[in-house]
């Protein structure tokens, strides 16, 4: 679990899930999550709730301007979308064959399994 914290155990949303934005400038839009900040309950979702940075030159970074900026989302903001049904939902665990599996709570498909040490 190399850069987990303690609080990823408690985050049921994973890097590269598809998510739909429930509350805020983005409600309704989907997206697949690129980053996960576990300490502060933030997902950041490509292309979603984009923030305009102005940015002065310098040597470093070059020519200034007007960049596009994901900003993040709390997690409780955003849902996970059912792979069958496409509507959101919540994720459960379950141990199928001896196996832990996280499947969608509203179709009960399993999503992944989960290798336990």
């Amino acid at each position: 679990m190399g850069n987990k914290t303690k609080y990823a155990k408690k985050c049921r949303l994973k890097k590269g899930d598809q998510v739909v934005v429930i509350v805020g400038k983005s409600v309704g839009e989907t997206g697949k999550i690129d980053r996960i900040d576990y300490r502060r309950s933030q997902v950041y979702v490509g292309g979603l709730n984009i923030s305009k940075r102005h940015t002065k030159p310098t040597q470093a970074a070059g020519d200034g301007g007007i960049f596009d900026k994901v900003m993040p989302l709390d997690i409780s903001n955003v849902a996970f979308v059912d792979p069958v049904s496409k509507k959101p939902t919540r994720i459960g665990y379950r141990i199928e064959n001896g196996e832990k599996v996280r499947f969608a709570k509203a179709s009960g498909t399993v999503i992944d399994t989960i290798a336990t040490a």
